[in-house]
C-alpha cells in the first residue's frame, strides 16, 4: 500500500510516499481502508525528533495517530462492528491507505469522515484531562487555549458535565467560543485579572492547552494541583501534572457520538 513516512527526523521535507505492507489488525483492533487521517502537533513533534532523546531513528516511521474510514477487516476476537461499517477512532500509521485503529466509534451519518477524523484525539484528551482534574457540576474551568482543537472539546464536554466555563482564545475567536458556552477572554498580559473580573471567588481548576503563562495560571488557580496541561513539559518542575497519553478511549468516543446525534457537540 501507500503510506507517507519519514526515514530521518527533520521538517516536513522529510516526508515522502512509500510503498509499505499491509498492516494486520490484531486482537480486538479493526483495520480501516483510509478516508481521512488527522495531523496533530504530536506527529510534528515525533517527526522532528523533538521527543527522541538524542536517540537516532530506528526505522522509518507511518505517522497519524487518528483516523476514519470504512472497516475492512477484523482482528481475532473483535466484536461490535462489521467490514463495511464507517468508523473513526485512535490510529497507527494513519497517513496511509489503510491503518489500524485501537479504539473506535461509528460514525455519525450527519460528520463527513474529515470531521471525524479530526475528534479522536481532541475528544480523548478533553475527556481525560477533565477527569483528572475531578470538577463538580456547578464548578468554574478555566480552559487556557480553549478555540483549538482539545480546547473546543473540553469547552462543550464541559458544559455537558454541568461546569462553567471561561474560554481564552484571541479575540477572532470569541464568538466561537460563546457558540460553545464558554465565556471568552483574551489571553497575555492582565489575564490573572480578567478571570477575577468574571469569577470574583476564584476557579475551581485550569486545563492548559496552550503551553504558555503558566504562572499566571497557577495564581488563577489559586494551587498547581489544580492545573493539569497538556502543552507545558517544564510544568513538573512547577508542581502543575502534565498529562499523557491514556484513558479509555472507545467510552469518551461513544459518549461524544451520542452527544453528536443529540445536537449538543460541534
Amino acid at each position: 500500500m501507500r503510506a507517507i513516512q519519514y526515514s530521518s527526523y527533520g521538517g516536513p521535507e522529510v516526508l515522502h510516499l512509500a510503498e509499505v505492507p499491509v498492516p494486520l489488525p490484531g486482537p480486538g483492533r479493526v483495520r480501516i481502508r483510509l478516508r481521512a487521517a488527522g495531523v496533530n502537533p504530536f506527529d510534528h513533534k515525533r517527526r522532528s525528533g523533538m521527543m527522541a532523546g538524542g536517540t537516532m531513528l530506528g526505522a522509518p516511521v507511518v505517522p497519524g495517530i487518528e483516523a476514519a474510514g470504512v472497516v475492512d477487516e477484523l482482528g481475532p476476537g473483535t466484536t461490535g462492528v462489521a467490514v463495511g461499517d464507517a468508523v473513526f477512532g485512535p490510529a497507527s500509521g494513519g497517513y496511509a491507505e489503510y491503518a489500524v485503529l485501537r479504539a473506535w466509534a461509528a460514525k455519525p451519518a450527519s460528520l463527513g469522515f474529515e470531521e471525524a477524523a479530526g475528534l479522536p484525539v481532541a475528544v480523548g484528551t478533553a475527556t481525560r484531562v477533565l477527569g483528572e482534574l475531578g470538577l463538580r457540576p456547578g464548578e468554574t474551568l478555566v480552559v487556557h487555549g480553549a478555540a483549538g482543537g482539545v480546547g473546543q472539546a473540553a469547552v462543550q464536554l464541559a458544559r455537558e458535565a454541568g461546569l462553567r466555563v471561561i474560554g481564552t482564545a484571541s479575540g477572532r475567536n470569541h464568538d466561537l467560543l460563546r457558540d460553545l458556552g464558554a465565556e471568552p477572554i483574551t489571553y497575555g498580559d492582565g489575564l490573572a485579572d480578567r478571570v477575577a473580573a468574571l469569577a470574583p471567588g476564584g476557579v475551581a481548576g485550569v486545563l492548559d492547552a496552550a503551553g504558555s503563562q503558566l504562572d499566571d495560571l497557577i495564581g488563577i488557580a489559586g494551587d498547581p494541583s489544580r492545573v493539569v496541561t497538556i502543552a507545558n513539559y517544564s510544568a513538573a518542575e512547577r508542581g502543575v501534572r502534565f498529562s499523557r497519553g491514556g484513558g479509555d478511549d472507545a467510552a469518551a468516543l461513544a459518549a461524544v457520538v451520542k452527544l453528536i446525534a443529540a445536537g449538543r457537540f460541534t
